[in-house]
């Protein structure tokens, strides 16, 4: 079995002799040919969970994955086609930056399936979307920074005031003051995915102003939480193991299920312009929650538990709320 994990330019380097190489007597074209364009470094939060389930795929022998990285917004559309007319079957990436030019390219290729990032809807026979739609664990994490807070002042550092932040941030709130009805926020956006320095500075003024826990929306947030001794909730990915004694609770996204799915539509002929972002939703196993419980006590942990079964049985459902969430006056 092989797995192609390559750049761009290895990929359209070898496609020329991709019709004849052989495995176990086994073609390579007869695993699905996967193709992902991301904006960031596959290191990044959100990148990576994207990168996570295509490798996992790959690691089955569902697919054969390339990936390019890095890529600046104006060389996205130049690189979707490219993908298209190297045989990709799927193209996956993110597309909130240039909505209107990747449906273009995806209507040129109604042949190459896209399944995208995007803040509204699929479009033509070929466009599909997702998000990470983790609003559900971000409450259930609010619950827990609400009922430790001493100072009832929450920091929240957040990269942009998009819809996919926001859900996620008023959720957080939300449980919050369930827990605590008295809770203030401080909210603060960088305006950068990924500015570790500049998140770390905006969380120390936070601090400065009477917070102690923060929410970790963007990376450098924990860091600062680390050197002032406070608790912080993480976002996306769990970072607990890098900042032990720092991080209570973290909301998780997992898109196997959402590549899982597409994956199968596409090996089977049945992909089709639709929108994914309800398997990132607990109930399909897209979303969840992990705690480090020795930093929450077992009765508030008891009542999480309590409301997270709740939401899985849907006896509880999470509002969601895309507005810009702001600082309480």
């Amino acid at each position: 079995m092989i797995h192609t994990r390559t750049t761009r330019r290895a990929l359209f380097a070898a496609a020329a002799s991709a019709a004849i190489v052989m495995t176990s007597g086994i073609a390579a074209a007869d695993k699905l040919k996967v193709a992902a364009i991301y904006t960031l470094p596959v290191e990044q939060q959100w990148i990576s969970r994207i990168h996570k389930a295509l490798n996992a795929a790959a690691d089955r022998g569902d697919i054969d994955y390339a990936f390019s990285e890095n890529v600046a917004n104006t060389d996205y559309e130049r690189v979707m086609r490219e993908y298209a007319e190297a045989g990709q079957q799927l193209v996956v990436g993110e597309v909130f930056a240039l909505e209107r030019a990747a449906r273009k390219v995806a209507a040129d290729y109604p042949d190459t399936a896209f399944l995208m990032g995007s803040s509204f809807g699929p479009s033509g026979d070929n466009f599909a979307v997702f998000d990470n739609w983790i609003h559900e664990p971000s409450y259930l994490t609010g619950m827990i920074a609400g009922a430790a807070t001493k100072s009832n002042v929450i920091g929240m550092v957040g990269g942009y005031a998009i819809p996919e932040v926001n859900r996620l941030m008023n959720a957080f709130k939300d449980g919050a003051r369930e827990m605590n009805p008295d809770v203030k926020f401080l909210v603060n956006f960088i305006d950068s995915w990924y500015d570790p320095p500049k998140a770390k500075e905006s969380a120390f003024a936070m601090m400065d102003a009477g917070a102690d826990i923060m929410y970790a929306e963007r990376f450098g947030v924990s860091d600062a939480a680390v050197e002032r001794g406070v608790k912080a909730i993480g976002n996306v990915i769990d970072t607990s193991g890098d900042y032990p004694e720092t991080i209570m609770a973290s909301a998780l996204w997992h898109m196997e299920p959402t590549i899982d799915r597409a994956i199968a539509a596409v090996a089977d002929g049945s992909f089709e312009a639709a929108d994914y972002g309800q398997y990132s939703f607990m109930g399909y196993g897209g979303g969840s929650m992990v705690v480090d419980e020795s930093l929450v006590p077992a009765e508030v942990l008891a009542k999480v538990r309590e409301r997270e079964q709740e939401i899985r049985d849907g006896l509880f459902r999470v509002n969601v709320n895309d507005t810009a969430p702001v600082s309480d006056g």
